[in-house]
């Protein structure tokens, strides 16, 4: 019974908060296929990388000092006749609402904001979107949708070879902000979290700035979007290079000459994304989910695109770890929730399939229902699922 992924045998879980060492920590995208080993969350005495640096964080970070070097970056960047002087990417989801307002209140900046666009809007995220642009301060907003056809395709690619619908999402949502910043000329780049929040690379912990190898590649040929190189796209499925542009990550050299300067606001401040939740509503009455979100317990993370739901699914197919998993675990990190009340909602809700936009999601990815479950039961790991009288039990319970 060997672990699929590279994944771990016996399956743990944080003693703080409860996430699974089955967990899988954030990736060179460039370099993912269906057989390469995924890093995953590293535990010490029983408790995961993200709440040892959650302590850190509560006992030795002096925030004070840290925002101060956020303002010296910010003076080295802030215009002085109006200009764009930073840019911040997101969708106006919670998160990006409180980044571009701390920008542009706390720190006297004037940022403009970038978007790659959603596979498919749900309507709130859609109107959450309007408003972070429109309601309350309003922001300028660069919206990317990629060609519809392509983009279906690649993300019915990614779904077949890798069960990862949303790697071409990734893609865009990555290196797209990287080229729009080369072309505007603007170097300060700020994001929200440290993956370290959530468990990243050795030392991430300590670095305000994104690491390189999240947005640069010069090995072309090394490169695998949705599973395939780049020569099998443009042979197998007439998706070319020039087509793929804003998906792909810059070139040493293209990054080198734009002096990009990405950082993790989190780093600097105490980010606390329920407390974006409450900011963003009060700021620009931002809209939760009408209903609880499937697979978990809440109503406000990651709402604005249909296919979400699949894409917390298809990592708990895979890796054991849900939606459910990621929310309470972070907010027992935040003080939101305690260890026992996660592991209940973990239990409740974890791996619960997305059946709201379910047919939407079929008809976008042209398959029918039997071969969406069929690629899907295709990549569990014997030594975290089982079959029987044809249903998929885990072999794990969160404790």
């Amino acid at each position: 019974m060997e672990p699929k992924y590279g994944l771990p045998f016996n399956v743990n879980f944080c003693n703080i908060c409860g996430m699974s060492n089955q967990k899988v920590t954030p990736s060179r995208v460039q370099n993912d296929s269906k057989t390469s080993a995924k890093n995953t969350l590293k535990f010490n005495g029983g408790t995961c990388d993200p709440c040892q640096y959650n302590l850190q964080k509560q006992q030795d970070i002096d925030w004070t000092e840290r925002r101060k070097q956020l303002e010296e970056i910010c003076d080295r960047y802030r215009s002085k006749d109006g200009s764009y002087d930073c840019i911040v990417p997101g969708s106006g989801g919670k998160d990006s609402v409180y980044q571009s307002y701390f920008l542009k209140n706390e720190m006297g900046m004037n940022p403009i904001t970038v978007t790659w666009a959603p596979h498919m809007y749900t309507e709130y995220g859609w109107r959450n979107f309007q408003r972070w642009i429109s309601e309350g301060d309003g922001f300028s907003n660069f919206l990317y949708t990629p060609n519809g056809r392509i983009h279906r395709s690649l993300t019915s690619l990614a779904y077949k070879n890798l069960l990862h619908p949303f790697q071409p999402f990734i893609f865009g949502q990555r290196n797209y902000v990287m080229h729009m910043a080369r072309q505007l000329n603007i170097g300060l780049i700020v994001f929200g979290e440290n993956p370290a929040d959530y468990g990243g690379f050795k030392n991430e912990e300590t670095q305000w700035t994104m690491d390189p190898m999240y947005y640069v590649e010069d090995n072309r040929e090394s490169i695998l979007v949705s599973g395939l190189s780049l020569n099998e796209l443009q042979e197998d499925h007439h998706i070319t290079e020039n087509d793929l542009r804003y998906y792909l990550p810059l070139t040493s050299e293209q990054a080198g000459d734009a002096n990009l300067n990405p950082i993790w606001l989190g780093y600097f401040t105490d980010f606390h994304p329920q407390g974006n939740y409450y900011f963003a509503k009060e700021k620009i009455k931002f809209e939760p989910n009408n209903q609880r979100t499937e697979g978990t317990y809440s109503r406000y993370n990651s709402l604005d695109d249909k296919l979400d739901g699949l894409h917390y699914w298809t990592g708990y197919v895979k890796f054991g770890v849900g939606r459910a998993m990621h929310e309470a675990c972070q907010e027992v990190r935040n003080g939101d929730l305690t260890r026992d009340e996660s592991i209940a909602l973990i239990r409740k809700y974890d791996g619960e399939f997305p059946q709201r936009y379910f047919s939407e999601i079929i008809e976008y990815l042209k398959i029918d229902s039997d071969e969406f479950f069929s690629i899907a039961d295709s990549f569990r790991s014997d030594h975290l699922f089982t079959q029987m009288n044809g249903e998929w039990l885990p072999r794990f319970e969160a404790k």
